[in-house]
Formats: structure tokens, sequence, C-alpha cells
């Protein structure tokens, strides 16, 4: 029988708050045993990153509070451990993925100053050795240019590109154990696989084992031997992977197994005027070197895009990480310079100045991938609503609180915690506070960056009835960026697949998804499809 390397047994994680000490996991029991992958599943708020963070003492210090229970990692006891021993395993012995890799990573210092620097504290390696170790795992998690990245700063990067240098950071001591914190959340599909597939082969080569907490219950099927489900901060199922899929039995398993993306985009007017009108889309940022810096170069983000979004209608825009889909929308929405004809709502805006482009700011608007970064924490719910309404509109307090309180209440968000702030909300209402703050303007356009991609699976079919009944209601058009495909036939009525910055195949999404023509959207259809 394989020994476990880690053992949880009943541990309970609470939090002090202002009125006692908020319990959020009770009576945790694990244990992962060398070489093997345990899957920790369950929804936003249910306990899983509390546990893996706890694990290694990452929970904030002067908050939270360790209830009961033990964490032994070979025979180490990890919660009475000093801290000095525990810097040596963190990072050395046992490495974590983080969600989110842009509060991960130092924005001040190079990525490769960064991959280095971890060497260097763990393995004592010199600069030369651990430039040139550096640069083979950007090439092993499948960074483009990985010579150029090593110089670059986590802001230069996509976000996928970003995850993929933090599951570089992780992997690159050879750790023991790997705890992997929604490490493929902001990959494409493709990339995904290779991902998957390079963490298997790690682990067969050093026998390491993984906590893999994850929302997509398809990753599941492909890396894990055993899953073990939470709800509600508990342990409801714990099993072979097998028998969690085939004979689930707990009534949350069934539901998390039956809530993968479904159901066909809203009926649409098919002749509707065009919202969007988008022809031969360019943007290029210029490389710039010499002393006059003139321009060298150029790095072709989005090249001669073109379509056509409808009133009503949802378009998708689909590809691997660092295709142009994020910069294609923040260019129609004039936040980035490009070249080209844009047409919104029958004007040319094109040429407009940010001035000008101010009366239609309030038609257009977006909501982000990670609704974490993109709320202020200190700033509440009701606040962060209302700053467009401050913009745009004359309102009484009376009025506005109204407004906000409407808002909440539309996305399924009780108007009575709008004084409370972000921190306080789990992953899925953040996501809602950030659909409300756009829809307080009343918008006919939204552009959706990934909106649900760092969703569970369950919370993420919530959000997405909740876009449909929106778009329903208020005739709202979409333009969704994603790299999830099921999502993307869920709610899209046309679709583009882009590479490297151009349309490589088009259509409806139906007709896309069952007949693609181009080699590489059969890739991303199959794959999506495993």
């Amino acid at each position: 029988m394989a020994k476990a390397i880690l053992t949880i047994e009943n541990l309970s994680v609470g939090f002090q708050n202002g009125n006692g000490t908020n319990q959020v996991t009770h009576d945790v029991s694990l244990a992962i045993n060398r070489g093997e992958t345990l899957a920790l599943v369950g929804e936003s708020g249910s306990g899983k990153s509390v546990t893996a963070n706890a694990i290694l003492r990452l929970l904030p210090k002067s908050s939270a509070r360790y209830l009961g229970g033990h964490i032994m990692y070979d025979n180490i006891d990890m919660l009475n451990c000093s801290e000095r021993e525990m810097r040596r395993m963190r990072g050395d012995r046992i490495g974590m993925i983080f969600q989110e890799p842009m509060m991960s990573l130092n924005p001040l210092h190079k990525i490769g100053r960064q991959l280095c620097e971890t060497l260097a504290i763990h393995r004592g390696t010199r600069q030369r050795e651990a430039q040139k170790k550096a640069l083979d795992w950007l090439k092993k998690v499948g960074i483009r240019n990985p010579e150029k990245r090593l110089e670059s700063y986590p802001h230069e990067l996509s976000g996928g590109e970003r995850q993929r240098v933090m599951i570089a950071m992780a992997l690159i001591n050879e750790p023991e154990l790997l705890i992997a914190d929604e490490p493929t959340t902001a990959l494409d599909v493709s990339v995904q696989a290779q991902i998957l597939d390079l963490l298997k082969e790690l682990q067969q080569e050093l026998g390491m084992a993984m906590l893999f907490i994850t929302h997509d219950l398809s990753i599941v099927r492909k890396i894990a031997d055993r899953v073990a489900v939470m709800q509600l901060g508990k342990l409801v199922e714990t099993n072979t992977k097998d028998e969690v899929f085939n004979n689930p039995q707990d009534p949350y398993t069934i539901k998390l197994i039956n809530s993968d993306p479904k159901g066909e985009p809203v009926p649409v007017d098919m002749s509707a005027d065009p919202m969007f009108n988008v022809n031969d889309l360019r943007v290029w940022f210029p490389i710039k070197g010499g002393v006059l810096k003139r321009v060298k170069d150029h790095i072709k983000a989005v090249t001669d895009v073109s379509f056509t979004l409808r009133k009503g209608h949802s378009v998708g825009l689909v590809g691997e990480s660092g295709s142009g889909k994020s910069t294609t929308g923040m260019a129609i929405l004039k936040l980035l310079e490009s070249e080209g004809h844009i047409e919104f709502d029958g004007i040319d805006i094109s040429k407009l100045n940010r001035k000008e482009m101010l009366p239609y700011r309030s038609k257009l608007q977006v909501v982000f991938q990670d609704p974490f970064s993109a709320l202020n924490p200190r700033m509440s719910v009701a606040q962060i609503i209302s700053e467009g309404l401050k913009i745009h509109k004359t309102l009484t307090p009376e009025q506005e609180d109204k407004v906000i309180c409407d808002a909440m209440a539309e996305v399924e968000l009780d108007p009575q915690t709008r004084h409370r702030y972000p921190n306080e909300f789990s992953g899925g209402q953040r996501q809602r506070i950030a659909i409300a703050r756009a829809l307080v303007l009343k918008p006919a356009f939204i552009l959706l960056d990934e909106p649900t991609s760092s969703l569970d699976r369950t919370v993420q079919s919530q959000v997405l009835d909740l876009l449909k009944s929106l778009q329903q209601k208020h005739g709202l058009s979409y333009l969704f960026i994603s790299h999830d495909l099921n999502v993307v036939r869920s709610l899209c009525h046309y679709t583009l697949v882009l590479r490297q910055g151009q349309v490589v195949e088009h259509g409806e999404t139906a007709t896309l998804f069952t007949q693609p023509q181009q080699a590489y959207t059969q890739q991303l259809v199959s794959l999506s499809s495993c």
C-alpha cells in the first residue's frame, strides 16, 4: 500500500472578525499518497483554497484561526513547526500554483529574475545555470519566444502566459508535492492539454504527488486518481475517480457532475440591425530601439479582423492565450489605439478621441475575467456599482441607492449586502457584482472577457443563465471572449476563431462546432469534447 506523503486530520479553520470567529472548514480529513493526484472540487466558498493554503500556513496570520486538527507532511507537523522550517518547505519540497498569477508575480521584476530567484533561494544555483534552467522551463510550459519573455515584466504577458510562468516557477525546483489551485483557469484548451500532459509526465518522472484544486470536471477526468468533493466547508464524498463519476453517492456530487454548460443561445432576430461593424481592425505595438528610439519592428497583436455583431446577438471570440482576443475587445471599445473601421450603432467611432467617446461610454460596458482584481477592495459594493452613475447620471442619493438596489436584485444579489466589501463575497458573487456594475448604466453592449473562467461549474452555469436572461430582457449585445468552447456553444450565435492575431475561421456557432473546416479549429473542438 502506498504511503501517504500528506495527511490532514479533522482540520477546522476559521477567521476572526469583530463578532468572533467565522468557521469556514469543518473536520476536513484527507490523505495524499506519493505519486498520486487528488482532485479537490466544489463550488466557490466551499473551503477548497482555505484547506490548500492551510497546508503551507499561507492564510492571513492576523485573522486565520486553526480551530482543530493536524496537518502532517512526511512526519512534519505543519501547524506547529517554525516559520524558518516553513520557508524551507515552501517552493522547495512543496510547490504551489496560485489562481491569480498577477497577484503572485512581482510587477517590478522581470520574469527571468523571479524564476532564478526561486532556484537561488532553495538550491543555491549560480546565475548562469539558473538562467539556463529558467529558459528550459519556459519552453516546457509552452511560452512562445521564451528568450524574450525572460526579459519581460508580468504586465507584458497575457493572462495565460502569466499562468504558465507561475507553473514554471512552482515546478522549477521539482517538488515532492505540488498544490495546484486552479492552475489552468486562464489557459485555452490546447495549452491546458499540454500543461496537464506535462504535469503527468513530471509526476511519473519524480514520483510527485499533486493536490489539484479545480472547478472543471473535465480536467478531473483527465488527471485525477482520487476525488474529494467539498461543500460549505465539509467533505461530502471521497473516492476513486471512476467511482465518483460512475456511481456518485452524495446529491451535491451528482449536481456537480450534471452542471456542465448546456442549452442553446437565446432566440434572436437574424435580420436585426448591426450593433458593431468592424472591418480590417489592426493593433500593432511598435518595438523601438537605438539612441533615437526609432521603430524597429512591431508586435502584431491583431491583424485585419472583421466581423458584424447584430443587436441582441452574441459573438464569441475563441483561441489560445495571446491570440488577440482581449486586444480585439479593448480596441473596438477604443481602449487601445488601432487602425481600421469601427462602426457602433451606425456611427463611425474609429477616429473619435477620448472626449468625443465619452457620450458613448455608458452604452459600452465591460465584465473582466478576474472579478477580484477588477473590484476595488477598499470600496463597498454600493460604491463600486455607483461609480458609473456618478460620471454619467445626475441622481439624488435616494435615487442612486434605489438604482443600486435594483441592479443588485437583477443579478440575484441581496441588496442588503450593498455596504459590504468584495472580500466578503465568493468568486461567483463578485462576478455578479461586476455584472451589476455594467448593467446599472443600461448599456446596449457588454464585452465579456472570460467572465466565467474562474468560476466552478455550478456557479458558471448560474452566471450563464443570468447572462442569457439579461440579454433576452434588455436586448443586450455581447462580445464573449473565452477559451471554453462549451460555454461559447451555449451562449453565442456566431463565433470567430483567432490564432496569432488573425481570424482562421468564422461562422454560425452550431455549424462551426459540428463541421469545423480548419485544422486548428478541429483541434480546439476535439480537445473541448474530451
